[in-house]
């Protein structure tokens, strides 16, 4: 067999380029990600309705805030093992079904306890969805815009929960809350029956199982036509798995399982602070003297500054990826504590409501694409959405903070000076992870792998 006859499947990727093909599989996983930030957000945006309609106290609303939480930790935490040994295909699809029969039939609660089972229940599909979009995108990149398409397809997240902020503000008073639950489900249904036509398994994921040469070329043939001249393939990784069997085992094993806790954590406390703030906002600045639908839309700003992980994304692809989100994090805690400094001033307030949400959501959307590269390809489903999983744990403990807070009577200044410190806590968790598993610029990256243990080459090989 000829070299050329034996095709190293990210090489092919790399070498070509992106195609028509993979922008759709991009478009896909964007929408997928788009509506679950929608679905995810969109009970904070009713929340005020909530109180109005059925005489809930705020206390009382943070269980039905956090269900999907719970259900987005569970379905993250289940995908990712499940997404390694069965395929992204299928749990994305099944995932998106869950999510929007959930959804919608959240639409038709009569009371809260039925909602916070309906929420559980979305967050489920929510959480099993994410990761594996992720995964999925990030393994039909070239490596050199890994991340830059990775963030880009990521930012549509805050964009679909920046979304539901505007619509919600619209579709409230002229059709009630549960328009927004229906919209939810709708949506994500529609979107089913294009994945279930034309979104493609994964390639790389294919080869590390050992589908047969025929199906990876069907595939690859729509990246260049060059394809066909294969008649065997192989994956080679850079980073290869220490252990052999699970993909939690690769997440757990020696080689990874300090950068693993400081993935964990990070994304932990910046969850605190994206739920803290969007479950809340609303309701904190309505208590600051701001008309509701006003309210609304400056709250709806915070998600919307997501769009700068792109910018992120490009520098990730050049720089130290650890060192540039660790700043984000650092300047995120800086002006989470300058809202709590502006209530008095509109003006100011959408300003720094903005600028908060960019740097934030901008380090908060970069995580999957570092994990996606931290990890090997036995264990990146599992890694990504133990990433997320996990940290849905801070969301859920964000949404309870703030309904503490408010029982304790902090001012409105207080509290934001409060959530503000976790995003110092994700800041040296970055920086810890740099000092166990230190990493450089991409462009140097083979000589750095030469010298690292954890870092070898393996070919996983399809004949």
């Amino acid at each position: 067999m000829s070299k050329a006859e034996d095709v190293d499947i990210q090489s092919f990727i790399n070498q070509h380029p992106f195609s028509g093909f993979q922008w759709f599989i991009f478009a896909l996983c964007f929408l997928i990600v788009m509506l679950d930030g929608f679905d995810t957000a969109a009970i904070g945006y009713i929340a005020p309705s909530l109180i109005q309609e059925w005489g809930a106290t705020k206390p009382a609303l943070a269980p039905v805030l956090s269900a999907a939480l719970f259900g987005l930790a569970a379905g993250a935490l289940a995908s990712g093992p499940l997404a390694d040994r069965f395929g992204r295909r299928l749990v994305l699809n099944v995932s998106v079904l869950v999510f929007a029969a959930a959804c919608f039939a959240s639409a038709f609660a009569s009371d809260l306890q039925g909602l916070t089972v309906l929420r559980f229940a979305t967050g489920l599909g929510l959480g099993a969805a994410m990761p594996n979009a992720v995964t999925l995108i990030s393994e039909y990149c070239p490596a050199k815009r890994r991340a830059l398409i990775t963030n880009a397809m990521f930012s549509g997240f805050p964009l679909g929960a920046a979304f539901g902020g505007f619509l919600a503000a619209w579709m409230i008073p002229l059709f009630g809350w549960r328009s927004v639950l229906q919209l939810g489900g709708i949506a994500p249904a529609v979107l089913l029956v294009l994945m279930l036509v034309w979104l493609p398994e994964s390639v790389r994921y294919m080869a590390a199982k050992g589908v047969s040469p025929e199906r990876i070329r069907a595939v690859l043939g729509r990246i260049s036509v060059t394809a066909a001249s294969a008649r065997s393939f192989h994956l080679a990784e850079v980073k290869s798995a220490t252990v052999r069997g699970s993909g939690l085992g690769v997440v757990l094993s020696r080689s990874y399982i300090a950068g693993s806790l400081m993935l964990w954590l990070a994304y932990f406390m910046g969850l605190v602070i994206f739920y803290a703030l969007i479950n809340w906002m609303p309701i904190l600045f309505k208590d600051a003297g701001l008309e509701q639908k006003t309210a609304t839309l400056v709250a709806a700003l915070f998600p919307l500054g997501g769009c700068g992980a792109i910018f992120f994304g490009w520098l990730m692809d050049r720089f130290n990826g650890n060192r540039i989100i660790a700043v984000g994090y650092a300047l995120t805690a800086v002006s989470i504590y300058a809202i709590g400094q502006v209530a008095g001033n509109v003006g100011a307030l959408v300003l720094v409501v903005f600028v908060a949400g960019t740097v934030m959501n901008t380090a908060q959307v970069s995580m999957p694409a570092l994990a996606a590269g931290f990890y090997p390809t036995q264990g990146r489903a599992t890694g990504v959405a133990w990433m997320l999983g996990i940290g849905r744990f801070g969301g859920i403990a964000g949404s309870f903070l703030v309904a503490e807070l408010t029982r304790q009577k902090l001012g409105f200044s207080e509290v934001f000076t409060v959530i503000a410190i976790p995003g110092l806590i994700a800041t040296l968790a970055l920086i810890l992870k740099q000092c166990a598993h230190p990493e450089i610029a991409p462009a140097h990256h083979a000589p750095a792998d030469e010298g690292c243990p954890s870092y070898r080459e393996e070919q996983v090989a399809a004949h």
